[in-house]
């Protein structure tokens, strides 16, 4: 099993020796750091990867940082994902309207690829809406871990 943490919503500025500072700060241990940078410009691309020596570190790295507060975001930490294969795109079920299918409740049948909502592709149709981003006022106060880290700025 693997125990890769995705570190997100990170400033650009930060580098693995500042995570691994924080780790540190923290008694936290990692095997390994990864920010993520665009290869052309090598800047940052706002996220990196943890990989923990074993399951414990590794839900103790996300519990520490999942919604910590850096400058003016909240950092997001989760378990990582496996990495999808390249070239390989997720298969879609078109919607059809062929023999033996009921129409959609309260309506009539909607041709392939057509949505019911202001010609929005079927997939977007579905989706909730958004929450708003909550402002500065309403955010939680600053952790010890934020102070620690302006310091060492």
């Amino acid at each position: 099993m693997s125990c890769t943490v995705f570190l997100g919503n990170l400033p650009v500025w930060v580098t693995a020796d500042d995570i691994k500072s924080w780790l540190t700060a923290e008694n936290l241990v990692a095997d390994s750091i990864k920010v993520i940078r665009n290869p052309e410009t090598q800047e940052s691309k706002g996220f990196a990867f943890i990989d923990a020596p074993n399951q414990d570190e590794m839900n103790s790295i996300i519990r520490r940082f999942d919604r910590a507060p850096l400058e003016d975001r909240l950092l997001r930490a989760n378990p990582a994902q496996p990495p999808r294969p390249k070239g390989v795109i997720a298969a879609r079920t078109p919607v059809t309207g062929g023999a033996g299918s009921s129409p959609p409740p309260g309506g009539s049948s909607v041709g392939v690829g057509v949505s019911a909502s202001a010609g929005a592709p079927p997939d977007r149709a579905r989706r909730p809406a958004r929450k708003p981003k909550r402002g500065r006022a309403a955010q939680a106060p600053h952790s010890a871990f934020a102070e620690e880290l302006a310091k060492a700025l």
